[in-house]
C-alpha cells in the first residue's frame, strides 16, 4: 500500500507490519559514490620525512654562549689496511699532529691531549673524533681505532666515510 502525503508528490511506503519507512537504497548509493570519489581523489603517497633539526636553546637556560668561541675542528683518524696480517695497518691523523704508527701511539696521543681536571690538554671529552676507514680496510682495524678513542676517554666518537 502506498500513501500520499498532502501537498507532496512523494510516496511513503508501508513496510511489513504497517510501519512507515524511508527507502535506504539511494542514500547508500550516494555514500558509496562519495567514498569512491574520495578514494580516487586522495593521494596516499607518504611524503613526510625525518629531518635532523637543531632547535635553538632557550634564553636563560644554563650558561650563556661565548660569542668568541671558535668552532671545534674534529680529529679525523684515517685507517688503512696494508696487508693480510693483523698488524698490517696504517693510521693517519688529519691536521698538524704527529702521525701515530700503532694503536698504542694513537691512544697515548689522544690521552695526552684530553683536557683533565688540572686544565692540561687540547680536547674536551665531547670533542668530535671521526674514524674514517678506507672501503677496503679490515673491520678489526676500524673497530680498534674506534675502541682506542673510546678508551682514551672521548664520548663523541663516530664512523664517517672517507672523503
Amino acid at each position: 500500500m502506498a500513501a500520499r502525503t498532502a501537498g507532496s508528490s512523494r510516496t511513503i511506503r508501508r513496510g511489513p507490519g504497517g510501519t512507515l519507512g524511508v527507502n535506504m537504497t539511494p542514500m547508500i548509493d550516494v555514500v558509496f559514490l562519495l567514498l569512491i570519489y574520495f578514494m580516487v581523489a586522495t593521494d596516499f603517497v607518504v611524503t613526510e620525512e625525518i629531518y635532523r633539526l637543531d632547535l635553538p636553546q632557550r634564553l636563560g637556560s644554563g650558561a650563556p654562549d661565548d660569542p668568541f668561541e671558535l668552532e671545534r675542528d674534529p680529529v679525523r683518524i684515517g685507517v688503512h689496511t696494508t696487508g693480510p696480517e693483523p698488524e698490517d695497518y696504517a693510521l693517519d691523523l688529519t691536521g698538524p699532529w704527529p702521525q701515530p704508527t700503532t694503536f698504542e701511539e694513537l691512544l697515548a696521543f689522544l690521552q695526552r691531549n684530553l683536557i683533565r681536571d688540572e686544565g692540561s690538554g687540547l680536547f674536551p671529552r665531547d670533542h668530535p673524533i671521526l674514524v674514517a676507514p678506507d672501503p677496503d680496510t679490515g673491520w678489526e682495524h676500524a673497530v680498534e681505532a674506534f675502541s682506542t678513542a673510546v678508551r682514551a676517554g672521548y664520548v663523541n666518537v663516530q664512523f664517517v666515510p672517507t672523503s
